[in-house]
This record gives structure tokens, C-alpha cells and sequence, in this order.
């Protein structure tokens, strides 16, 4: 084999991986919230049953890339009139259609393999979550990206389908505040990502990118985001304080009244911080989108870190009986 027929293979290898978008696994994270969250409502018999909702946010993972590879299929020409997307391996000619439909079929069977390590009734039910998220995000692809807002609930549906899949894979069902803080929380990315994509390219370089940009204004899309990042706030501190009484701490100079202090409180912090700063990092164009933002800003890491780990030891401390 040639020096050059070699490069050529790496070359194509490394698209391959790229165009997966592994790092957009992260958004795994939101198959896993429904499952720790009922840990700290005591509605989860064991913590060996997070082990299904693992093997459920992998499922997604594998999914999402093949739909990404279907998607930049279709938008390899629209793709090479941005600055950043034209470099991703379809557009830029590095990966051949061919091996992009390819890489997709794989990536589909190897979800497909992925859901039969969820244990349980709850297989059946990722199945159906995972088949119905593909439907949703191809649905999107074809036509509801050129729908202004139906571009954005499409969105937030998907993230919506991995709640309830990371939920009825541990055999629990979605609470109401758990679905309205995930829907709102991911519109306000979308449209955050739009009004970031308007700051970086402009509204000509926008539209061109993304052609439903031409039926959103600067305007609109600041109050979107405005209004969907303080509904999910607002919703998330409801649930907050619905949990009162599950979340105290008393000390002992407190006395007997009330229900003590509410720990998980402390969550709104971090949750706070985080989202004000996605606002702030893509009202400046500093990003275009939030999951770049969420990969590389340190101070936004660092707050959903605090954030994860600090619920994730309540919700355990709960489930063990130390609060409450």
C-alpha cells in the first residue's frame, strides 16, 4: 500500500470518528437525570438498576450519531456556506456519502444492540423511546428544520424522549416537573443556539447557514431565550420546594418547627450560575452552541459539575435514609 493511500485510509478513519460527534454524547446526561432523581424520591428499590439507564443513554449516544451522519448528509451543501460546519467530513469531502450512509446503518445496529442490556420490561419501552427519537430527529431533518419554532419543539422533544427512556429504563414514570424543566431547558438551548449562530455570522451568514434563521428576528430570538431560561429556573425551583420536607437538615438549635432547611435549595446555585452564564457567553457570540459552550467554558464546567455531584449526594444520602 502507498504512503499516500494510507493517508488517505487514516484520513477517512478519522473523519468516520468525526462525524459520529461523540462528544455530543454528553447529552447522555439527560437519560440519567430522571433515574438519580427518583433514587432521592425513594422510588428506586436498588442503585444496580442505574446500571439499565446507562446502557439506555448508550443506546441514544448511537443513535444520535447515526442521525447526525443523516444530517450532514443532507446538509453537506449548506454546510460549506458556514465557517465552522464546513469542515465537518461530509461537506468538507473527507468521508464519501457512501461510507456516511454506512457509518449510520452501523451506528442504528449497534443502538439496537445497546437496548437489549437494559434489564427488564423497561427493554421493550427504550426500544420504542430510542425508535421514536430516530423518527423525531429524521422528521426533523426533513422538515421540521424549516418550520420556525416547530424547528425548536422537534428539538426539545428529543431531549424530552431521553428523559422518559433514562425513567422507564429503572421502571419509574417522568414526573411533570421533571418533563417541563427538560422541554423548556432544551428549547432555551435551541434558541440559543440560534441567537448565538446570529451574533457569530450575522443575519445574512445566518440565514445562508441556516435557512429558518430568515424567519426569526434578533429580537424574537432574545426573548426566547430569555423566557425559556427563566421557566426553567422557575420550574426547577418549584420542585425545589415541593421537596421540603424530603431535603432537611436539622441542626439542633433550630429547634422542632418547620421542616428544617432544604439542602437540595442549594442546587439552584450552581443551576443559576450556569444558565445565566449561557446566556451571557451566547448573547456576545462567544459561542454559537451550547454544546461547544458546555465542552470548552471552564467556569460553565465547573458549575454543572458542582451541580451534578452535589445533587447526586443528596439524592444517595437520601435513598440511604440519612435525610428526610
Amino acid at each position: 500500500m502507498s504512503a499516500g493511500a494510507s493517508q488517505r485510509g487514516g484520513g477517512l478513519a478519522f473523519g468516520l470518528v468525526r462525524l459520529a460527534r461523540v462528544p455530543h454524547w454528553v447529552k447522555g446526561v439527560f437519560v440519567l437525570i430522571g433515574p438519580v432523581y427518583a433514587l432521592g424520591d425513594g422510588n428506586l428499590a436498588s442503585v444496580s438498576v442505574l446500571w439499565s439507564a446507562l446502557w439506555a443513554a448508550l443506546a441514544f449516544g448511537l443513535a444520535s450519531s447515526a442521525c447526525y451522519a443523516v444530517n450532514d448528509i443532507r446538509d453537506a451543501e449548506q454546510d460549506r456556506a458556514h465557517p465552522r460546519k464546513r469542515t465537518r467530513p461530509v461537506a468538507s469531502g473527507v468521508v464519501p456519502v457512501p461510507a456516511a450512509w454506512a457509518l449510520a446503518g452501523v451506528l442504528l445496529a449497534l443502538s439496537a444492540a445497546a437496548v437489549l442490556g437494559v434489564q427488564g420490561a423497561g427493554r421493550v419501552w427504550v426500544g420504542l423511546c430510542v425508535g421514536l427519537y430516530v423518527v423525531n430527529t429524521l422528521a426533523y431533518s426533513l422538515v421540521f428544520k424549516h418550520r420556525v419554532i416547530a424547528d425548536v419543539v422537534c428539538l426539545a422533544m428529543g431531549f424530552v424522549l431521553r428523559v422518559v427512556a433514562g425513567c422507564l429504563a429503572v421502571g419509574v414514570a417522568p414526573t411533570t416537573y421533571l418533563l417541563n424543566v427538560v422541554f423548556f431547558l432544551a428549547m432555551f438551548l435551541a434558541f440559543g443556539k440560534r441567537l448565538g449562530e446570529r451574533r457569530s455570522l450575522g443575519e445574512a451568514g445566518a440565514a445562508r447557514a441556516r435557512g429558518v434563521q430568515a424567519s426569526y428576528s434578533e429580537q424574537t430570538l432574545g426573548l426566547a431565550v430569555v423566557a425559556t431560561g427563566v421557566v426553567t429556573l422557575v420550574t426547577y425551583a418549584g420542585y425545589v420546594l415541593s421537596r421540603q420536607g424530603q431535603f432537611a437538615w436539622h441542626a439542633s438549635w433550630m429547634g422542632s418547627a418547620g421542616h428544617g432547611f432544604n439542602l437540595l435549595w442549594l442546587t439552584m446555585l450552581p443551576a443559576t450560575y450556569g444558565l445565566l452564564r449561557c446566556v451571557l457567553l451566547v448573547e456576545t457570540g462567544r459561542y454559537d452552541d451550547p454544546t461547544e459552550l458546555a465542552l470548552r467554558d471552564r467556569p460553565f464546567q465547573l458549575a454543572a459539575t458542582a451541580f451534578a455531584a452535589y445533587a447526586g449526594v443528596l439524592m444517595y444520602a437520601r435513598h440511604a435514609g440519612v435525610l428526610g
